[in-house]
C-alpha cells in the first residue's frame, strides 16, 4: 500500500523509488503484484504519463486511509508509553516559516525527544496534505470553506504592495490600484495562498491582477523586486529585514494592506496524536489572537 501510495501521488515509478529508496524494477513488481491481487489495473500510461484508472483512484484514497491509521497506531502505542516517544507533523505555507520556528524552539526544549517533520509548501499543497493524512497539523492562511477541518485564527498576516526605494511611487503620498496594475508585476505561483487573496482584492474591486512574472516562493518574490523587476505583493511579515536595511519600501497604496489571518488546522474526523495536541496547546497559547 505504501509503495501503491507513492507512485500514485507521484505519478511516476522513478520518483517513487527515489522516495522509498527502492530500485524501479522492485516498485514497478508491487505494484503489478497488487493489480493481480485486486483483478484490475491500477495504472495506465497516456503518452509518457502515469495516470490512475478508476479503479486507481479508489483503492489509492483506501491506501492513504489504512497508512495514516497504521502510523495512529504506531504514534498511539509509542504514546502509551510516553510523550516523549511521538512524532509531531506540520505542514505549512512558506511565509510561515518566518515565525514558527521560535515556537517549535519552545516545543522542543518542553519535549526534547519528540521527533519533529515540518512539510513546507504553497497553500494548495499543504491542504491535500492534511486531507490526505501525511500530517495532523497544517498552518495556511485561508482554511477550506467545508467542515473538514477545525480552524484556530491565530495572528494577523497583512499584505502589503512593495518595490525598490528608488521607485517612483515610493516617494508618492498615494498610489492608486488603477496604477498599481499599469505596473509589472512579480507573482507567486498558482496555488499559493497570496497570490489567491491579491486576485480575490482585485477582482472584487473590478481590476484584474495581471503578472508578467510568476515565482514560487516569497524569497524570490523580494528578489525580483528588489533587483528592479516589478513590483510585488507579500506578506509584511516576511520583509522585516528588507525594510530595515532599506532593499525594499512599502507603496502607499489605496485600500492596503489587504489584511488576512493566520490559521492552525486540524482534520476535523481525526484524533491529533499526543505530540500534535501538546504543541496545539503551546502554540494557541502563545499565538492566539483574543476572541
Amino acid at each position: 500500500m505504501i509503495i501503491f501510495e507513492a507512485v500514485g501521488r507521484l505519478n511516476s515509478i522513478s520518483r517513487a523509488a527515489a522516495e522509498l529508496n527502492l530500485t524501479q524494477p522492485a516498485v514497478s513488481m508491487q505494484v503489478k503484484q497488487l493489480e493481480e491481487q485486486v483483478g484490475l489495473p491500477l495504472i495506465d500510461h497516456v503518452g509518457k504519463k502515469l495516470v490512475l484508472t478508476e479503479a486507481g483512484d479508489e483503492l489509492i484514497g483506501h491506501a492513504r486511509d489504512v497508512i495514516a491509521r497504521l502510523a495512529d497506531l504506531k504514534s498511539a502505542m509509542r504514546q502509551h508509553v510516553s510523550l516523549e516517544c511521538g512524532i509531531l507533523r506540520i505542514a505549512l505555507v512558506s511565509t510561515v516559516s518566518f515565525f514558527l520556528p521560535r515556537f517549535v524552539s519552545a516545543y522542543v526544549k518542553r519535549h526534547p525527544s519528540v521527533r519533529i517533520s515540518l512539510q513546507v509548501d504553497n497553500r494548495d499543497a499543504v491542504l491535500a496534505a492534511l486531507m490526505d493524512k501525511r500530517t495532523d497539523i497544517a498552518i495556511t492562511g485561508r482554511p477550506p470553506e467545508d467542515a473538514s477541518c477545525v480552524a484556530h485564527r491565530f495572528m494577523d498576516n497583512p499584505l502589503v504592495a512593495i518595490a525598490r526605494p528608488d521607485h517612483r511611487f515610493a516617494g508618492m503620498e498615494r498610489v492608486s490600484l488603477d496604477l498599481l496594475c499599469e505596473e509589472t508585476l512579480i507573482a507567486r505561483e498558482q496555488g499559493s495562498g497570496t497570490r489567491a487573496a491579491a486576485e480575490r482584492f482585485f477582482a472584487e474591486r473590478g481590476l484584474e491582477y495581471r503578472s508578467n512574472c510568476e515565482v514560487n516562493t516569497n524569497e524570490a518574490v523580494k528578489q525580483a523586486v528588489a533587483a528592479g523587476l516589478g513590483l510585488g505583493v507579500a506578506p509584511l511579515q516576511t520583509i522585516e529585514l528588507e525594510l530595515e536595511t532599506r532593499r525594499l519600501a512599502v507603496l502607499p497604496v489605496e485600500e492596503f494592506p489587504i489584511l488576512r489571518h493566520w490559521y492552525l488546522l486540524h482534520r476535523a474526523d481525526k484524533r491529533l496524536p499526543l505530540a500534535a495536541r501538546a504543541f496545539c496547546d503551546l502554540f494557541l497559547d502563545q499565538a492566539a489572537l483574543p476572541e
